[in-house]
């Protein structure tokens, strides 16, 4: 039997550790969620993020054995320092040496004051609100309806407060806003880290941790959680109470909502690829534990698909896609990378996994939108670079938008080959730039900053992200008979989007050249697409007569879908 003690940080003299026994072989990362001790783990243990990290000192290090090599190698100055991975890191279950393996859990840089968008395109709409109160003066007391049904009955006249919540439930982050339905306007938003990304980043694993009971309850505990927190914060802003709060809409991929409403999603991730859930549907808010009015209720909008989902319902609306002439392609860019292509009118969508490279995830020095994340990277003319980092603090890794702006720089200034090779050795230097292509860990990397760099690797990654983006553009398009030449305007959504370089997205082929000119970023439109569905009630009609007519291109059925994607990796 082994002692096991896990410390937040360092050693201090009023710190307590979480203690655990083991008597058998285990990993770090199974302890510590034995023990009940978060260690980030986006890939869920699979060996492929690089950020579990944890330091054992060398005295517990004899306690452990490595068993498995992990996709982002730990660097020198990192192994010198006792940093492991957690995942790859077994503790022995028999004591042989120390009295305890202590195990201290490294405190990430970008865990707190991430860069997350809660502003967008917004739809202009007539303030009719599902829920309307009633005051009875002859009772004393106030009605509040919901269409013309009575959702409860309060004492007193309370016509005046009566407020509705937005929730945006992305893959990555949360955006929770707060409206006044007497008056329609927004009275404050937050925004936080959704944390089921610390136990799994993408859609298809929380699909697998979901299918099972334990695993639902732990990832929509989480959701709710983090839901009911910030609740208490705009509370806290606006000086309301939460029980004024009678509606809810969840604005959300498909598997983020079936996670919030606690409903198995193992049927997404199977064929046929049926929802549990398609939405268009009102669900009590006590029942799932969110700390609003005793008798509130969630609106959920209409899904599309497995795959596409109500945020992607809620961007057609705020981007009044219906209503444009001419073709109009809008993605939204993140984890997922959801499509919908309007023609006169006429919609068609899709989706396709990206993957979390864009969120800073399986990126060497990747890093989420943080103080001190590399967000803006340009090469001048004379071969200068110009570094810009969020918020001015000294570079600490790379987030999404700076990442795709370093590829995008070293594809056109040919550091990077279009096969996604690093063109030259470390030290020759035909180009400016290649002065910076270092040896890290016996492999060329291209040094950004001091400490921060990016890896041949990390431009797989990148290729891997793109290129099915891009594959599923082309699709898309290829389903109604279209090049990317006959596209008008191209919408880019989504919070990691909106910080996007235009210039970048056609550098590395996300993006065909003949959209250059036409790209427009609008920002948070599942969070104001929500905001139209909670202050105007016939837009919950107009939302669900649209969703009927979409016309839904399935990749993974699509006949042409793996040739186009090994097209479209090179740069």
């Amino acid at each position: 039997m082994t002692l096991v003690r896990f410390w937040q940080g360092g050693i201090r003299s009023d710190s307590i550790p979480v203690c655990l026994e083991i008597t058998g072989n285990t990993t770090v990362l199974a302890a510590a969620r034995a023990a009940g001790v978060l260690v980030e783990s986006p890939c869920n243990g699979a060996g492929t993020c690089g950020k579990c990290k944890v330091r054992i000192p060398a005295y517990a290090a004899a306690n452990t054995r490595l068993t498995g090599q992990c996709q982002h190698t730990l660097t020198s100055a990192e192994i010198s320092q006792g940093i492991h991975l957690g995942c790859m890191t077994e503790i022995q279950g028999q004591m042989t040496a120390a009295e305890a393996v202590d195990i201290f859990i490294l405190e990430r840089q970008d865990k707190n004051h991430v860069q997350i968008l809660s502003r967008g395109q917004q739809l202009d709409v007539t303030l009719d609100p599902v829920i309307k109160k009633q005051y009875r003066e002859d009772l004393n007391q106030t009605f509040v309806l919901a269409s013309e049904a009575v959702l409860g009955i309060e004492p007193g006249d309370t016509a005046a407060a009566m407020h509705g919540l937005v929730v945006d439930i992305g893959t990555t982050t949360l955006v929770a806003a707060l409206f006044d339905l007497t008056t329609g306007r927004e009275l404050a938003a937050v925004s936080e880290l959704n944390p089921q990304s610390l136990h799994a980043q993408d859609v298809l694993s929380r699909i697998k941790i979901g299918s099972d009971a334990a695993g639902l309850a732990t990832l929509h505990t989480a959701i709710i959680t983090a839901i009911n927190t910030m609740i208490g914060e705009l509370s806290l802003i606006t000086g309301t109470e939460p029980d004024t709060i009678y509606e809810t809409v969840f604005s959300g991929n498909t598997c983020m909502l079936h996670l919030a409403m606690k409903t198995n999603p193992a049927s997404l991730g199977k064929y046929p690829y049926t929802p549990a859930l398609w939405g268009n549907s009102y669900h009590p808010a006590a029942a799932l534990g969110l700390k609003t009015a005793p008798f509130a209720q969630i609106y959920l909008p209409p899904v599309m698909s497995a795959y596409v989902g109500a945020d992607i319902t809620a961007g057609i609306l705020a981007a009044d896609l219906a209503n444009l002439s001419g073709t109009t392609l809008f993605v939204d860019i993140g984890t997922n990378g959801e499509m919908a292509l309007a023609v006169n009118g006429r919609l068609a969508v899709t989706s396709t996994a990206a993957g979390p490279a864009f969120e800073g995830m399986n990126i060497a020095c990747g890093m989420r939108a943080a103080p001190g994340a590399i967000e803006k990277f340009a090469v001048e003319e004379n071969g200068a670079v110009s570094v810009k980092t969020i918020a001015g603090s000294p570079a600490a890794g790379i987030c999404g938008s700076g990442l795709l702006d370093i590829v995008g720089e070293l594809v056109r200034t040919s550091i990077i080959s279009k096969s996604g090779k690093f063109s030259g050795t470390a030290g020759s230097s035909p180009h400016p730039l290649q002065r910076q292509l270092q040896s890290e860990n016996g492999k060329t990397v291209f040094a950004v900053e001091q400490a921060v760099y990016l890896s041949q690797k990390d431009i797989r990654q990148v290729q891997l992200a793109k290129g099915a983006i891009r594959a599923g553009i082309e699709c898309l398009l290829a389903a109604k008979g279209l090049s990317a030449a006959d596209v008008d305007r191209i919408y880019i959504a989504g919070s990691f989007g909106f910080h996007l370089n235009a210039a970048s997205l056609i550098n590395i082929g996300m993006l065909p050249a003949p959209f250059k000119g036409k790209i427009h970023f609008l920002g948070n439109t599942a969070k104001t697409g929500g905001q139209a569905l909670l202050l105007n009630q016939s837009t919950r009609d107009l939302a669900a007569g649209l969703v009927k007519q979409v016309t839904v291109v399935e990749l993974a059925t699509y006949h042409d879908f793996d040739k186009t994607f090994v097209n479209c990796l090179n740069f």
